[in-house]
């Protein structure tokens, strides 16, 4: 079967190699990949810029969608045939996340997605609504649950509620589908007008360019009549949590779900004490909360923005368009063509 490994070195490459199709365990599921997305986490570890470990010489992509066709004699959680995705980290079921959880980190601590077969452990799969496609279904296990995980972090997202985004990145356009599923009113920040123009098409109530307007933070607070926002999608981390901070309310959340600008920066602590706020990060989320966002996707039949679909033989373009920074939603790879 085709697979795609990283080189060895400070700053991987990708190489694409023919290995034999493996053989599930008593509890383990093989899933041929009809489709993979990427996340700014995977051209991180190119750069040598990602700090977390990864599996040496492994296969990236955390997140992708297919069908089952081969399970072990002991699997109770899935069948032939079944249309399926699986939790990023696949013995997560469910309560607060604890670091053994990371040991099998699909596309980080073991083999991902950028592949024509995946072997995972039942414990991560979860099946798919009928409605949405293998390639949408690709984009969701961790800039969909990171951005679910992300809004219901420190308190419950409310009806009624208002939240701030920044740029048109997966997670980015993920919390605001996801907050508009739940009643909220979305503001956002994005790097060009024509980028503004297509969240306010997904249904922003306001977009502040930020290359034009470089302190937001106060263009967010006019639109808010100078109360700031209930809850802060933090996805830059260095160059905007200072930021984040003015343009939140007294009170409120601001999630840290990324690191696009720096691991640096820092935010004051007069600046978190004087307005009572609640930081905190996130890191992805369990098989349960993968379930229930399907299972809300499913009600409102919400479809997640794809930037671009490549075929699997241009994976190494689809990773140059991530890079780029032009994407407006996901970047996906469709799976090795059936022979």
């Amino acid at each position: 079967m085709k697979t795609v490994r990283w080189t060895s070195g400070d700053k991987p490459g990708l190489a694409l190699h023919d290995e034999a199709m493996p053989n599930p365990g008593p509890h383990e599921v093989v899933v041929r990949v009809h489709a993979a997305s990427l996340n700014f986490r995977d051209q991180a570890i190119l750069d040598g810029a990602y700090g977390g470990p990864t599996k040496p010489n492994g296969v990236p992509l955390s997140d992708g969608a297919g069908e089952v066709i081969a399970i072990g004699r002991s699997v109770s959680r899935a069948k032939v045939g079944d249309r399926v995705s699986a939790s990023c980290c696949q013995h997560w079921i469910g309560g607060p996340n604890r670091p053994e959880y990371h040991a099998d980190s699909l596309g980080m601590t073991t083999d991902g997605w950028l592949a024509e077969t995946i072997l995972l452990h039942e414990n991560a799969i979860v099946h798919l609504p009928d409605y949405i496609s293998y390639a949408e279904a690709a984009s969701l296990p961790c800039a969909a649950v990171t951005a679910w995980t992300g809004l219901n972090l420190s308190s419950p997202l409310q009806a009624g509620e208002t939240v701030l985004v920044q740029g048109t990145g997966g997670v980015a356009l993920f919390s605001l589908q996801v907050a508009k599923m739940f009643g909220a009113k979305v503001y956002a920040i994005t790097s060009s007008d024509e980028k503004a123009e297509r969240l306010k098409a997904l249904g922003a109530a306001a977009v502040v360019n930020y290359r034009s307007h470089p302190a937001w933070d106060q263009e967010i607070l006019t639109l808010t009549d100078g109360r700031g926002v209930d809850k802060t999608i933090d996805i830059a981390g260095e160059k905007t949590i200072v930021q984040s901070a003015a343009a939140t309310r007294n009170g409120g959340d601001i999630s840290l779900v990324g690191f696009t600008s720096g691991f640096g920066g820092g935010l004051p602590p007069i600046d978190i004490l004087a307005k009572s706020l609640h930081v905190a990060g996130t890191s992805i989320g369990s098989r349960a909360t993968f379930e229930a966002l399907l299972r809300a996707m499913a009600l409102h039949e919400m479809h997640p923005v794809l930037d671009q679909v490549f075929p699997f033989a241009d994976y190494e373009a689809a990773y140059q368009r991530l890079k780029s920074g032009n994407h407006v939603g996901k970047v996906v790879i469709e799976g090795v063509p059936a022979r």
